[in-house]
């Protein structure tokens, strides 16, 4: 028992280091005029105990490298490389097999510059690396803009003296209006214009007690670890393991009871090795860019590929095996040992060679957790697949007569794995589908998802009564009791899908479906669609015509947004509230179009520019109502102001119904 209490206490330990992850490196930047036409750009870094920062030049196999980088430069050019000052560490680091130099509780790093024109204007930024003994952070950036007059060198002053001075007039007048230009941009995000003033205090003094699924959010990710890991049971890779694995430890031990001890530790060391994986995942990416990848194209295009060829490989196209030499070296260390790190390392040697089967659905679930955005969804996924893996080794050892009853190898196995190959195939499609929303491509609209889904359900309901076969099926084999309630489910959902095609809400899917906005032809009697997606558009427009302003903070990537659509908004009484008492504005925090003009924004006494129409609305729902999770909603009078409290997801109707009419009701009053 103490070697499974040290086992879950490494697990425990691991969790808390994740938990407590902060913002450990605090960056500054300034512009130094030296003088002579010279200055210097300093970025400066007091590093948090236990963190260090990377210096510059460590090569491309290395961690992030310190560098400096530049939007734009007009009248000031880069003389130089970055040079980093302060106290330098050098040590050879064994992970990554080089020298690596950083800095640690203070650094600094600066790039000397050249002014060539008396007015400049520079835009620029310094990219960096860090970690702790624990953990790395994604790549971070410390952003300085500036621009002014200064006093150029006496060879570069005498050159300018030789230009016209109409062109002179004439670049005064570019960055003056330049200037105004920003200015305009920031009044129109910033406390100056009333309708975007935050009314953070308003919405807490109006707030109900709204129920929320964010308490639910830690057990629906554990059970959804908990589900994959049952599945992966039933996989060729493992089933047949668990008995052989049993049956090693009781033949071994004389003694039951130190057998029992060794498969709880074997069982317990699952655990801790996928748990570990979860962690690394964590600690690869960080919360920050899991929720920021979420959306990302690339990422979301190549994670659909990646389940493609999963299901390929369940198809039995080919086999995805990690190298033999891998768990041979492994297994042949675990004979070589003994005691605790023995243990191990037979836990590890399964993982490795029930790789082919189980890699698709860690693959899969890692995916899936990793999009929400949390720090810990990963690890907490993992730990629910660990613990569903590992209980039949527990059990069996601790009840071996229950082998018997167990149900032997066979076909049946192989049809788990297909049926797992199509359910891979549909849900490749939804990251797809995140993908295609959030950069407007329009290629995977609603209908079109809805006649893949058609054509995968159906197929997977005529390969389970035995019409389609594949290369690993035996010949003439028959259609089982428990195939056939398999194939009549799926093709039941098969014409559930149907009517989709011509715009029915399908309630139970909608979370995986694209919006009904997308869909060309809908003959839904009942529908609610946003008559804007621009924020002061919508504003401009309700004063116009005298009504108030419905609000949906919402995402392309939001599963919690189509279930409310599918749900709430589908129904009668709700549309035509929304449709013709309000105006309605649903504003996506994921919409990657770039704006016509980036803007500068002042948000917790940090500068941030905003560059995509997401980052606009997502910076209006942090700074005005004070929240940054979808779907938010929020009713607003013609000057900005709330009219009753704000709502989240909660499919309760008969509540939103309300929640509609009471602030439509207080607009009458006001």
């Amino acid at each position: 028992m103490r070697r499974i209490s040290f086992l879950l206490l490494v697990v425990l330990m691991s969790l808390s280091a994740v938990a407590q992850m902060a913002d450990p490196i605090h960056f500054s930047s300034q512009l130094r005029e030296l003088g002579n036409g010279e200055g210097e750009v300093v970025f400066t870094a007091l590093v948090d105990a236990g963190w260090h920062v990377y210096s510059t030049d460590l090569g491309n196999d290395g961690p992030v490298s310190a560098t400096f980088n530049a939007v734009k430069m007009d009248g000031v050019t880069a003389v130089g490389k970055l040079k980093p000052s302060g106290k330098v560490v050098s040590e050879y680091d064994k992970m990554f097999g080089m020298e690596l130099r950083y800095f640690e509780g203070k650094a600094e790093f600066v790039q000397k510059v050249k002014f060539t024109k008396p007015t400049y204007e520079i835009d620029c930024y310094l990219e960096y690396g860090a970690c702790n003994d624990e953990m790395c952070l994604p790549p971070s950036t410390c952003e300085l803009k500036r621009q002014g007059r200064v006093e150029l060198a006496p060879d570069a002053a005498k050159e300018e003296e030789l230009s016209a001075d109409l062109p002179a007039v004439a670049a005064d007048s570019a960055i003056a209006d330049t200037m105004t230009v920003a200015v305009a941009d920031s009044s129109a995000v910033g406390s100056q214009n009333v309708l975007w003033a935050p009314v953070i205090d308003d919405l807490l003094a109006l707030q109900d007690d709204v129920p929320t699924d964010s308490g639910m959010s830690w057990w629906m990710i554990f059970l959804e670890g908990l589900l994959g890991g049952f599945i992966a049971l039933f996989t060729p890779c493992v089933w047949p393991v668990i008995p052989m694995t049993v049956s090693f430890f009781l033949k071994r031990n004389k003694e039951r009871r130190k057998a029992i001890r060794e498969a709880l530790t074997y069982g317990v060391s699952i655990v801790v090795i996928y748990v570990l994986l979860g962690l690394a995942v964590t600690m690869l990416f960080g919360a920050s860019a899991l929720n920021s990848l979420a959306t990302n194209a690339v990422f979301n295009v190549f994670f659909c590929l990646l389940l493609l060829v999963f299901a390929a490989s369940f198809f039995g196209a080919f086999e995805l095996t990690l190298p033999s030499s891998w768990s041979n070296k492994i297994d042949a260390k675990s004979e070589s040992t003994t005691g605790l790190l023995s243990i191990f390392l037979m836990a590890f040697t399964l993982a490795l060679v029930s790789f082919s089967c189980t890699g698709p659905i860690v693959g899969f679930l890692l995916v899936a957790v990793s999009t929400q955005g949390s720090i810990l969804a990963p690890t907490i996924g993992m730990l629910g697949f660990a613990i569903a893996l590992a209980i039949p080794f527990t059990l069996f050892a601790i009840f071996p007569s229950m082998l018997k009853a167990a149900p032997k190898s066979g076909n049946w196995m192989n049809m788990v794995k297909v049926v797992l190959g199509f359910v891979e195939l549909a849900f490749a499609l939804k990251f797809l589908s995140v993908a295609d929303m959030a950069y407007g491509w329009h290629i995977l609209d609603r209908e079109v998802f809805l006649s893949l889904w058609i054509v995968i359900f159906g197929l997977l309901g005529a390969y389970l009564l035995g019409w389609i076969s594949f290369p690993h099926d035996e010949e003439g084999r028959r259609t089982g009791v428990a195939q056939l309630f398999l194939a009549m489910a799926s093709l039941a959902f098969t014409v559930y899908l149907i009517p989709g095609l011509w715009g029915a809400p399908l309630k139970s899917v909608s979370a995986f479906l694209p919006p009904m906005n997308t869909q060309d032809f809908n003959l839904q009697p009942t529908q609610t669609e946003p008559r804007f997606t621009d924020y002061d558009q919508a504003m401009a427009a309700a004063k116009a015509e005298g009504k108030p302003v419905a609000i949906d903070f919402t995402g392309f990537g939001c599963v919690n947004c189509r279930k409310m659509e599918a749900a709430v908004w589908s129904d009668a009484q709700v549309a035509d509230l929304l449709n013709t008492k309000y105006v309605l504005a649903s504003l996506y925090v994921d919409d990657k179009t770039p704006l016509k003009e980036p803007m500068l924004v002042v948000e917790n006494g940090q500068e941030r520019t905003l560059r995509t129409v997401g980052d606009k609305w997502s910076y209006l729902q942090r700074t005005k109502f004070g929240a940054n999770a979808q779907p938010f909603y929020v009713l607003l009078d013609n000057e900005g102001k709330p009219l009753t409290g704000s709502r989240s997801y909660n499919e309760d109707l008969g509540e939103y119904i309300n929640f509609l009419k009471q602030g439509l009701s207080n607009y009458i009053r006001k």
